[in-house]
């Protein structure tokens, strides 16, 4: 295939089973808005890219909105279930209702009212992850328990809401027969109470839930489990709301051969295309960036328009569907590149780290401080942050440009608003890249660097491994560089909990190689850690990245010695990748 060529899409693979991918009933997290066909919701304006805060308190959100996505150019923010749920701190709990009151162990009504609030005056606009598919279980249908608002239920009753009349006849598991329409809709997802979505008082109630959340303000809802419920009770279900053209994005997951076809609910709203995150994690892992040329509905995808798309949400990051944090570099271009690209309206998942799958959230949905007790914080990283800018003032313009080299480093122009070069490969680009930007001073925003374009559109640039570029008509100059000289260090490294970057060298300022005395690097744009190091004007040093805990386990990156020269005046810009 020649490096002109772009991929064909790959034969789909079988949907993983309902169990794995559903753990305890959770599905999908979610994207945001749409380029408003007659039957979505009203358009976005100029900023469709959505922060999923999984599992996020209100309040935490709320700071979130002031503080970061705002700032960033983020559309939307889309916030976990906030109905009362079963008690229990796994994540998955957030996903089995016991009732519509707004009581979740995330926050109460007043604070979910002042999120909203806090949102809107931030310029975020507030989806909630509704679930009204079903009920919570227990299995023993005899057993009664309490919910996280205090309420008692016991399966199929659900006092002052629903009684067992409310649920499908259908009262065995889904399982793995995914060619079965009826046993898709009808049967429980999980064991859990499958609720009669063509019953008036289900329609009803379900409707009242929504139109509460809507008059606190909520802009938007993310169905959960859509692909379970019909698309015609859905579309009921949506012309009931106070606010119809409310923004309205459902989960159906695309399973090959399957009965239920996603595209059957394009009709009532945008709907998830799991199939982009599918073949962006094949392709970032075992293919080549190249034949990313025609990504999107060249590849079966449904019409960018009315898609949600995300590089992994709160269920494939951890049942492997997916890239996911733990990918390096690999997930926080693939970040890049679906924020570059102009197909769907884009979900950046921001959770915590986890080795147990069904752990919840750290402090119980409390963001203390990101990068701190396991927060992730993706939607902060400036890798990802600084491309919603980016996005926003590409949109409406063309790919133009593309370039690649047949392998996995690719570059690419959005008309002459936006360029973006990424190379995930294990070398150094350097090369004279071909623009249709106007000639004059722009900032990368990925690095901070200053860049000078051509008035042929032409400029010159190294991007270094597992790294990216990004240029756009927003961003014409840099931050003020700090003063002195030295070197500025900054490493694209994963860790867990407790884990540190340190940069060790053959310097006294660099610990003398001393592990113990190796200065710290930050993590605020982790996965990038960063430190700037005073050094004396044309000092030749040697250094290597190392991994530290509390306890002091070191752990030194593989490879040789790097090297790098304080220049005369200013400092050494150094960008890399942890070496394993």
């Amino acid at each position: 295939m020649s490096a002109t060529d772009a991929r064909p899409p790959a034969a789909p693979t079988r949907r993983a089973s309902a169990a794995a991918l559903l753990a305890a009933t959770a599905l999908a997290a979610a994207t945001l808005t749409a380029q408003a066909p007659p039957a979505q919701a009203s358009p976005p304006g100029d900023k469709d890219v959505t922060a999923v805060l999984f599992e996020w308190r209100f309040d935490s959100v709320a700071r979130a909105c002031t503080n970061t996505l705002g700032p960033a150019g983020y559309g939307y923010v889309q916030v976990s279930p906030p109905q009362e749920h079963v008690q229990g701190s796994q994540w998955w709990t957030s996903y089995q209702p016991v009732s519509y009151k707004i009581a979740s162990r995330l926050g109460d009504r007043a604070a979910f009212k002042a999120m909203v609030d806090a949102c809107h005056a931030a310029g975020v606009k507030v989806v909630a992850d509704s679930v009204i598919n079903h009920m919570a279980g227990p299995a023993d249908p005899n057993a009664t328990l309490t919910g996280t608002g205090g309420s008692t239920y016991r399966k199929y009753d659900y006092p002052g809401l629903y009684s067992g009349a409310d649920t499908d006849d259908c009262r065995s598991e889904i399982g793995d027969n995914y060619r079965d329409r009826g046993n898709v809709q009808n049967c429980e997802l999980v064991k859990l109470a499958d609720l009669d979505t063509g019953e008036e008082h289900v329609r009803a109630r379900i409707a009242g839930y929504l139109n509460d959340l809507l008059s606190l303000g909520v802009d938007g809802f993310r169905i959960d489990a859509a692909k379970h419920m019909p698309a015609a009770d859905l579309a009921d279900i949506k012309a009931r709301l106070a606010n119809p053209g409310a923004y309205w994005k459902q989960e159906a997951i695309f399973g090959a051969g399957e009965a239920v076809d996603p595209a059957e609910y394009l009709g009532n709203g945008d709907v998830q295309e799991f199939r982009y995150a599918r073949d962006l994690k094949r392709v970032f892992q075992s293919e080549n960036l190249a034949y990313l040329k025609n990504f999107g509905e060249a590849w079966g995808h449904m019409p960018s328009g009315k898609s949600g798309v995300f590089v992994d949400n709160h269920d494939t990051e951890r049942n492997g569907e997916t890239l996911n944090y733990k990918n390096g570099s690999a997930y926080t271009l693939a970040n890049v590149f679906m924020l570059a690209w102009p197909y769907g309206s884009p979900d950046v998942h921001s959770g915590y780290e986890w080795t147990d799958k069904d752990a919840g959230p750290p402090n119980g949905g409390t963001v203390n401080a990101c990068y701190s007790d396991g927060w992730k914080c993706q939607h902060a990283w400036r890798e990802i942050s600084s491309m919603v800018a980016f996005r926003n003032t590409a949109r409406g313009q063309a790919v133009t440009n593309w370039w690649d080299n047949g392998g996995d480093q690719i570059a690419f122009g959005r008309g002459s608003k936006a360029y973006v070069a990424l190379n995930h490969e294990g070398a150094p680009l350097t090369r004279t890249f071909q623009t249709s930007l106007p000639g004059g001073a722009y900032c990368d925003v990925q690095s901070g660097r200053a860049v000078t374009v051509g008035s042929d559109g032409r400029f010159t640039a190294t991007v270094a491994p597992g790294t990216a570029l990004a240029l756009h008509d927003g961003a014409r100059t840099c931050a003020p560089a700090s003063s002195g000289t030295g070197a500025s260090f900054a490493v694209n490294a994963t860790t867990i909990p407790g884990q540190n970057i340190h940069i060790a060298g053959d310097r006294p300022e660099l610990g003398g190689w001393n592990p113990a005395a190796a200065p710290k690097l930050d993590p605020a744009a982790y996965p990038v850690w960063k430190l700037d190091v005073q050094l004396p004007p044309g000092t030749v040093f040697s250094y290597k990245y190392v991994r530290r805990d509390a306890a002091g386990n070191t752990a030194w990156e593989s490879g040789a010695n790097r090297t790098a020269t304080v220049p005369a005046d200013g400092k050494v810009a150094l960008f890399d990748t942890w070496r394993n």
